[in-house]
């Protein structure tokens, strides 16, 4: 018989809201529209010399900072193919096709990825918890799931797994 170990973080602490939109189908764009996202954590992995595979409190702290980031911002994908984001010192522009938008910078995180749909966004966190983790301990969890509910009864989610 195998054993196989994960610890799971969620709550009041784990939410972040944000401005954000997506494209369709390449050419079209949603309205500016904002969520109060809520996030779960999990790691897997086998147990540590004091017998836990990651601390809850080092958990939930590693990925509260992540949110922090998030929190109050609009949210703008770097990497999408049509969307043009521009930062300056003081504002970030972004254009799709005739639309234009205009953000003060500290308003505006910048997100290495293709849309800000929430799929996105979990992979996002999950990517950035990896490294926190790897760096905090040493050791790279075997798993790292995370889910995050843009509204009742909507929710995606992204798992990272060690090949």
């Amino acid at each position: 018989m195998s054993e196989h170990y994960h610890v799971r973080v969620a709550g009041d602490r784990l939410v972040f809201s944000a401005g954000h939109f997506i494209t369709v189908d390449g050419n079209f764009c949603e309205r500016l529209h904002g969520h109060d996202y809520r996030v779960a954590a999990e790691v897997h992995g086998p147990l540590d010399a004091n017998g836990y595979v990651v601390d809850f409190v080092a958990l939930r702290e590693r990925v509260a900072a992540i949110l922090d980031e998030l929190d109050h911002r609009m949210l703008l994908p770097s990497g999408h193919p049509s969307i043009r984001v521009q930062q300056g010192h003081q504002e970030v522009e972004v254009t799709f096709g005739q639309r234009r938008w205009v953000f003060p910078r500290e308003d505006c995180a910048l997100l290495p990825v293709a849309n800000t749909t929430t799929e996105l966004l979990c992979r996002h966190v999950a990517t950035r918890l990896l490294q926190a983790l790897e760096a905090r301990t040493g050791n790279r969890p075997k798993v790292v799931r995370i889910e995050i509910a843009e509204h009742a009864g909507q929710t995606a989610a992204c798992e990272l797994r060690d090949p």
